[in-house]
């Protein structure tokens, strides 16, 4: 099964969660009729999926909701991360986000407990 495959899959599933929202995360460059470069997506690294999901913070910290970034690079069984993509996952995982590298949509749902 290919990236893109893998990518529709993991968003029809756990994009229906009412606790989830991810986005695609496209990361290129392109030139315009002018010439001049444009660069888009977060940055280099950055994972093909981005968003977050909400949870509930313990009666010892409030009880209140809140949002945790989420950071999904997904790779097909052969696929294999960038350094910048493993240093990104890194970076999230080390701020208090979420991140993973995933080839199948179960490892997502464990991944993210649903």
């Amino acid at each position: 099964m290919n990236e893109k495959t893998i990518q529709s899959k993991i968003l029809l599933e756990v994009g229906s969660k009412q606790t989830i929202r991810l986005f695609r995360n496209m990361v290129g460059v392109g030139k315009l009729q002018d010439g001049s470069i444009v660069r888009f997506g977060l940055m280099p690294g950055s994972a093909d999926l981005i968003g977050w999901q909400t949870v509930t913070i313990t009666p010892e910290m409030v009880g209140k909701k809140f949002a945790v970034f989420l950071s999904i690079e997904v790779k097909s069984e052969k696929g294999k991360p960038s350094d910048k993509q493993i240093q990104w996952q890194k970076v999230v995982a080390d701020s208090g986000g979420k991140a993973i590298i995933a080839k199948n949509v179960s490892e997502i749902i464990n991944f993210l407990e649903l």
